[in-house]
């Protein structure tokens, strides 16, 4: 008689049918990791494509579950040995910045830690932004921004920056919660996530970024861009993590500042017959960090021209880059520009 395998390791997603949180989980089935997925209905056909990944039908379990909601959380990570918290509250548009960012931001956060400590999870991973990092005006001019480096939190309120402020505060809580409560939790902060998506029924806001980028439209955009990184290596830093890093650390996820002007030169000749974004405006800001700690533990990103170009067909195969005879393409709120 045979003796039965042993089970495969459990851990959760959150926000599983995302743009990172897809890739994260089609990586993790690959590794031989049993999945529980986190999304608000999984029954939509935005999440169908979840179960057509391969190892999906026997190891991927989509559960129902909203982050607001501590009892669907806290059942979502029962027999997880692991949690990645990736969902994130991005709103197209900010009324009260209060309502729709920040306290969905930390309420979900603490109701992922205190669901993790209660469902004895062995670690937890979470998902933060370079918007936690990078926006601090007492940070040395000539100085490159590395893991010490925290936003400052009154000048993302004075400069609207709602999204780094939530990104910040939740970030700051999850490393104090591990701490004093005995959880291994890191936080990673990658920059402007792009690559090729796994479905195209929701389109995430960061690759909305790089089609209005390549289409172009009416909106103002800054020169001093958001460094990028490819989703798939997002997702094998997530795992490398997991797998090597110590309690309480962060990291920044991102290859080097790439300046629009120069993006743009970059992918002019590789894509001549797009229009492109001109309505481009220089700000003094530095924003250039760097991600040698990551690299150190063993990171290893794809050059920015792969990313690239993965990225691209994966929206001409979606149709996402056709010129349209109605509504110019627009970016997304949080990225534009006031006009000049």
């Amino acid at each position: 008689m045979e003796t039965p395998s042993p089970p495969l390791p459990l851990v959760c997603v959150t926000g599983g049918g995302g743009f990172i949180g897809s890739w994260l989980v089609r990586l993790l089935l690959s590794r031989g990791y049993a999945v529980h997925a986190t999304v608000r209905d999984p029954g939509h056909p935005k999440n169908a494509f979840l179960m057509q990944l391969e190892g999906a039908p026997a190891n991927l379990r989509l559960i129902k579950a909203d982050m607001l909601d501590y009892d669907t959380v806290a059942t979502a990570f029962a027999g997880c040995e692991g949690v990645f918290h990736v969902a994130t509250p991005v709103p197209e548009r900010i009324v009260d910045p209060q309502k729709e960012m920040i306290e969905p931001a930390v309420k979900g956060t603490m109701n992922v830690l205190k669901a993790s400590l209660a469902m004895k999870v062995h670690k937890l991973i979470l998902v933060s932004s370079v918007g936690a990092c990078i926006f601090n005006p007492d940070w040395p001019q000539d100085m490159t921004k590395d893991e010490s480096c925290w936003s400052n939190k009154e000048f993302c309120k004075e400069n609207e920056n709602w999204y780094s402020l939530a990104k910040t505060e939740a970030e700051e809580i999850a490393l104090d919660f591990g701490e004093k409560n005995g959880l291994h939790v890191n936080t990673i902060c990658p920059a402007l996530v792009i690559g090729p998506m796994l479905q195209h029924v929701a389109i995430n806001t960061t690759s909305k970024v790089l089609i209005y980028i390549i289409k172009g439209g009416p909106d103002m955009i800054n020169n001093k861009f958001f460094p990028m990184v490819d989703v798939r290596d997002v997702a094998e830093a997530l795992l490398l993590l997991y797998d090597k890093a110590r309690p309480s650390e962060r990291y920044l996820c991102s290859l080097d500042l790439v300046e629009l002007n120069d993006l743009l030169g970059i992918m002019k000749p590789m894509f001549p017959t797009y229009s492109y974004a001109d309505k481009i405006v220089d700000v003094d800001l530095n924003i250039a960090f760097t991600s040698d700690k990551l690299k150190n533990l063993g990171w290893k990103p794809r050059k920015l021209e792969e990313t690239l170009m993965a990225s691209v067909k994966s929206y001409e195969k979606a149709g996402l880059l056709h010129v349209s005879d109605g509504e110019p393409c627009r970016l997304p709120f949080l990225f534009r520009m006031p006009p000049a």
